[in-house]
């Protein structure tokens, strides 16, 4: 059996607003003013903490942990997506499509991570608040982000 005439494609063809020209340009405008302020914000949010030495406690801590989340989630998604409101035929090819894919998925578990991690900060300092300073220390937060990176549960410990 002849496979000479065979069009294998490895992209993906991404539709969205193709059909509605008038659209592209306002959509445009309005998610990178969004997305400019969203990476503002999260870095002004980095830049102040990281500044005032008495902001270098456990809960913020967690906050910049989750701004630099926020900033590479963003970045992860929202480039290609502004691409595709400029370029008249956008397409994405798989390798780019799985590596976009796992980011989004990977950063977006993250965030959820560090947001049960600020909520369990909150817990110990509202229902613990004399022992919240020897809950919360270095050692614990160290060994927070540390399974965190290794991706190892919480509940085995």
């Amino acid at each position: 059996m002849d496979h000479d005439n065979q069009t294998v494609s490895t992209d993906f063809i991404i539709l969205g607003f193709s059909n509605i020209p008038n659209f592209r340009l306002p959509l445009f405008t309005i998610f990178l003013i969004l997305h400019l302020v969203t990476l503002a914000g999260n870095l002004l949010i980095l830049t102040v903490i990281l500044l005032d030495p008495r902001l270098h406690t456990p809960m913020y801590f967690f906050l910049c942990s989750l701004s630099s989340v926020e900033i590479f989630y963003t970045l992860a998604i929202v480039p290609k997506m502004l691409m595709g409101f400029i370029v008249p035929r956008n397409s994405i090819s798989f390798v780019g499509c799985v590596t976009q894919m796992y980011f989004f998925v990977t950063l977006g578990g993250s965030e959820c991570f560090f947001l049960t991690a600020m909520a369990y900060d909150r817990y110990v300092a509202i229902c613990n608040p004399l022992r919240y300073l020897i809950v919360m220390n270095r050692k614990t937060i160290s060994w927070i982000s540390v399974f965190r990176q290794l991706d190892l549960g919480l509940e085995d410990a």
